[in-house]
């Protein structure tokens, strides 16, 4: 990692990236909002009206998560929004050119595609792409 990392338009250090690795380690039990709400009293983290800012903090969590830097306490709840942290299922493949007259493919049809099916899945997974 370089001598510093700037994140959220915070400066990050490798002393900062150091103490959230103790904190994991020194609470077990803290889940991802008591962690990001331990970062912002530590950094004075407030909003105009002085409530901690939260988010921001979660926010800048998740970025150091994704760059490999620390591992945040397993989520307890799921997304609230389902595009969130969205990732492609894992049967997508490259498209393949077919050269062939329609005809030659047989009989072709639309179905419905029942929710929660790993073929739900991919169909929103192709939507996204």
């Amino acid at each position: 990692m370089p001598t510093e990392l700037i994140l959220q338009g915070r400066a990050l250090s490798a002393t900062d990236l150091t103490q959230i690795r103790a904190w994991r380690l020194e609470h077990p039990g803290w889940h991802r909002t008591g962690l990001s709400r331990q970062l912002c009293l530590l950094w004075g983290w407030r909003n105009e009206v002085g409530r901690l800012k939260d988010m921001a903090a979660r926010s800048l969590l998740l970025k150091l998560e994704a760059r490999g830097l620390i591992t945040l306490p397993p989520r307890q709840r799921p997304a609230v929004n389902g595009r969130r942290n969205h990732r492609l299922a894992a049967e997508v493949q490259a498209p393949v050119a077919l050269q062939a007259p329609l005809a030659s493919l047989g009989p072709l049809g639309v179905a419905p595609v029942a929710s929660g099916t790993p073929e739900a899945a991919l169909f929103g997974s192709l939507l996204q792409q």
